[in-house]
């Protein structure tokens, strides 16, 4: 059986070298294993080394003890079905930027109060849905017309995209799943080409919010039960699902998916998930699946 490390770094960096490519060979034989295959998904951004003959785990160990300081990622997992037919991704801070509920207060000059609750929440300090019911209910009386002033504040993170269409090209099912409210995770999901989204319905009255959530929270329980509901749906399994995100409410998730990828990880997801990209974009995804550029849409 066939084992691969992917060496990753940022499409704006673009700074990977035969040198590191053969560091890391030379760190594979050195725990074991037998390097058999150099191959370069991308010139400088992403690269394959192909192994056999030792665990998989021990050499996953020893590779982040030896490069733990490099300024590149590095994954190593099975190379046979790498290849996922259904990507769940988290919204904010992962496919998009920002926070879209901390951008909402700011707008609403409400930044200084619901932001730090924000981070809490991120970090597993306090109960997300504890947290985004007492966030909402400072939203009391804001006005609708200030969700899309959020909106147009709202930058795609690199790669996201690139990552959804290429993966929807071959033939992968793509969702759009967040904590955050269905106004923006549906004008996301059609601004990138998810097939569908799932989001928290935000109550508004007349031309105001009232302060609550219109039907249960999507808690991070939720998050898992959707990957692996709509997982089921598209009799996909569980082993053939990609799922990226970046807080505390995403790790139930990352660990239930073939492949899950903690992204810019807050301390208690890169405490909880071992696969993390800290320097590659979203396309990064991509490399993991063993596709090259050349088979990237855009």
């Amino acid at each position: 059986m066939q084992d691969v490390a992917t060496l990753l770094t940022a499409t704006s960096r673009a700074d990977l070298t035969d040198r590191d490519a053969a560091a890391v060979r030379a760190a594979i034989a050195q725990s074991g294993a037998t390097p058999i295959a150099t191959q370069w998904l991308s010139p400088q951004i992403a690269c394959d080394v192909v192994f056999t003959g030792a665990n998989r785990g021990d050499v996953s160990a020893a590779l982040r003890k030896t490069f733990a300081d490099a300024a590149f990622d590095l994954v190593v997992q099975r190379r046979p079905g790498r290849r996922k037919d259904l990507l769940v991704a988290d919204m904010d801070a992962t496919i998009i930027a920002e926070e879209t509920l901390d951008e909402l207060a700011a707008v609403a000059g409400l930044r200084d109060r619901i932001a730090p609750i924000t981070q809490r929440a991120m970090n597993g300090e306090i109960g997300f849905e504890e947290a985004m019911r007492l966030r909402v209910r400072m939203l009391e009386g804001v006005h609708v017309s200030q969700l899309e002033s959020t909106f147009d504040r709202i930058s795609m993170t690199p790669g996201a995209r690139t990552l959804v269409q290429t993966m929807r090209a071959h033939g992968s099912y793509t969702l759009l799943l967040s904590g955050g409210f269905s106004y923006f995770t549906s004008r996301i999901r059609g601004a990138i080409g998810f097939d569908r989204d799932i989001g928290n319905d935000i109550a508004i009255e007349g031309d105001q919010l009232t302060g609550a959530i219109d039907g249960p929270v999507l808690a991070p329980g939720a998050k898992h039960a959707a990957l692996v509901r709509i997982a089921a749906e598209r009799h996909v399994p569980l082993s053939e699902t990609l799922a990226v995100g970046d807080g505390a409410n995403d790790i139930g998730m990352l660990q239930a998916a073939g492949l899950g990828v903690a992204y810019r990880p807050k301390p208690v997801v890169a405490a909880a998930v071992a696969v993390q990209l800290r320097h590659a974009d979203l396309t990064g995804l991509l490399y993991l699946q063993g596709y090259s550029q050349q088979e990237f849409r855009r």
